[in-house]
């Protein structure tokens, strides 16, 4: 039960935050929680804030089969790609031994998986790597520096990256978001924000060349420790790929619900 509370408080948290960061891009952004489905859709290049996710618990496979459809229309009807989220402790179990089928026959491709995680982390020291200098992201330099970061983590030509945060608000303004420095060039990233009672932990990257050397893990850190120095919050979530679910145990992360990402097939 503990487990699935908490799968029920990643995709909650995911409903939230991505309300803020699809308005910062464009207020008219499709925003809207329909039966079973949460869309959060900015129609953005940049894909991670095109996303619609099913919210509801215990969803059988019937029931699974038509929000599956549904939120295939919502993808089809939009000009960007984006992602169809699942929770999959929020399936029951016969929906997800049929889920990558059922997405199949609705029309999507199985994109990559992921783990929601969540951890009541205890005051930590103020992070420090031998190898880095911490920046809050506060110009415009700073922001497109952080989108680069991203793109070149996961693939994304520049622009979309930048399409997605350059002129942002939030990020500059609401966001405790910093680049790690090395040598005077930004090598990695990691921001937190406030969501009720919450930070959520979003968009961590690494450049590809300097990965595996602990920068990821020491600017999570430092969004963490500052954004809880000025919230006085303990608890965060995130939703973590492959790559950083072996890494956010050791800040005191705990995984909750595997996630499966979906995109339009074809």
């Amino acid at each position: 039960m503990a487990n699935l509370v908490e799968s029920v408080e990643s995709m909650e948290q995911l409903a939230l935050v991505w309300r803020a960061f699809v308005l910062d891009r464009d207020s008219e952004a499709d925003v809207r929680d329909l039966p079973g489905i949460a869309v959060r859709w900015a129609d953005s290049p940049f894909a991670f804030w095109n996303c619609v996710t099913l919210t509801e618990v215990g969803v059988d496979t019937r029931l699974m089969e038509r929000r599956l459809r549904e939120a295939t229309d919502v993808m089809r009807a939009k000009k960007h790609p984006g992602f169809l989220w699942i929770f999959e402790d929020l399936l029951d179990s016969d929906a997800r031994a049929s889920l990558e089928a059922a997405a199949e026959q609705a029309g999507l491709a199985y994109a990559f998986a992921g783990t929601g995680m969540a951890g009541d982390l205890l005051p930590v020291p103020e992070p420090a790597h031998p190898d880095l200098t911490f920046v809050r992201v506060t110009t415009d330099e700073h922001v497109r520096a952080y989108a680069d970061l991203n793109s070149r983590a996961y693939g994304f030509p520049l622009q979309n990256g930048r399409d997605g945060l350059e002129g942002s608000t939030l990020w500059t303004n609401q966001a405790y978001a910093y680049l790690g420095v090395r040598d005077g060039v930004p090598v990695t990233c990691a921001a937190t924000v406030e969501a009720e009672g919450r930070l959520f932990v979003a968009l961590v990257a690494t450049d590809p060349t300097w990965q595996r050397r602990g920068y990821g893990e020491a600017v999570t850190r430092k969004a963490l420790y500052e954004g809880a120095r000025a919230t006085g919050l303990t608890r965060a979530t995130l939703h973590a790929t492959v790559a950083g679910a072996q890494v956010y145990p050791r800040i005191g992360f705990t995984p909750n619900s595997p996630m499966h990402f979906f995109g339009l097939r074809g």
